[in-house]
């Protein structure tokens, strides 16, 4: 029993650290799962592509919380590969949990679907790997947010703490500029506290990508977010005049700018003055897919 699923990376709209209330958006960047089960094997065994000392704890428990709710008892392997490098907050753990997840339904031989009659939804099964996430500490709220839209595509609004879909129908078809530099910054290690200073502001966006106007929500969360979290709002700012969004995407370091392709290419010609990598992508309309 061995299937492969593939999952979005995602950008944020509204972080939900400082009032629980998040939003994201996926991006075309794909992490890849590959989950085989065995009925005879104690324990689950993961492995991450190119990364041999790589924490896999997250992706094997997403296989257990699968097998222990769905399976019986079935251990196994799981390998992710990605495209969506780790702690550059464009939800590389969402991703990969996600991917593990369907994967592992799919190795049960369970269809997951957004019809109600099918034998897992794909909210259910976010769930699960959202569960999975904070069983491994790699995030502070849950991170259904980011988790909802890597699932389902497209943009989502949520309440992380009920892990609740606040709207997750609204068309967001953009291109999107993606600037991550060098260093690294670990969700779990965010200040919370520095987060819960700027609700005001991020009440603000939430209000603002529920009304349907996730770029300007993005550009509110971005300033107030890089501003809490010690990062700088230049690339921000140099990229305002020309994209119709752009915001610290989850706690950083990465900075995702959405508009038109002609226009980003010039904010590329200044973020690419910076040290680290720029891509230059789409955001995404569909979610996790079966391989």
């Amino acid at each position: 029993m061995e299937e492969r699923a593939a999952a979005p990376g995602a950008g944020t709209v509204v972080n939900a650290l400082a009032t629980g209330r998040g939003a994201a958006f996926a991006l075309d960047l794909e992490t890849t799962a590959t989950v085989a089960l065995d009925p005879d094997a104690e324990g689950v065994t993961g492995t991450i592509a190119g990364a041999p000392d790589g924490d896999t704890t997250l992706i094997e428990r997403c296989v257990e919380r699968v097998v222990d709710r769905y399976g019986a008892d079935e251990g196994g392997a799981v390998e992710t590969e990605s495209e969506v490098p780790t702690a550059a907050g464009l939800k590389s753990s969402s991703a990969a949990a996600n991917a593990t997840v369907v994967a592992t339904l799919s190795a049960l031989g369970l269809e997951v679907a957004d019809d109600p009659d099918a034998d897992v939804t794909r909210t259910e099964a976010c769930r699960v790997g959202v569960r999975a996430a904070r069983d491994a500490g790699v995030t502070v709220t849950g991170a259904f947010d980011d988790a909802s839209a890597s699932m389902l595509g497209g943009v989502t609004v949520t309440d992380n703490g009920a892990d609740e879909l606040l709207a997750s129908d609204d068309p967001f078809a953009e291109h999107a500029l993606v600037w991550t530099p060098p260093e690294r910054a670990y969700s779990a290690d965010a200040d919370v506290s520095a987060c819960e200073r700027v609700a005001p502001m991020a009440e603000l966006a939430t209000e603002l990508a529920l009304d349907g106007d996730h770029a300007r929500a993005m550009t509110v969360n971005g300033l107030a977010f890089s501003a809490a979290l010690g990062f700088p709002t230049d690339p921000a700012v140099e990229a305002m005049a020309d994209c119709a969004g752009v915001s610290l995407s989850g706690t950083g370091p990465s900075v995702v700018a959405v508009g038109e392709r002609e226009a980003l290419a010039t904010v590329r010609e200044r973020w690419d003055e910076r040290d680290g990598e720029t891509r230059l992508t789409e955001t995404r309309e569909t979610g996790v897919r079966v391989l």
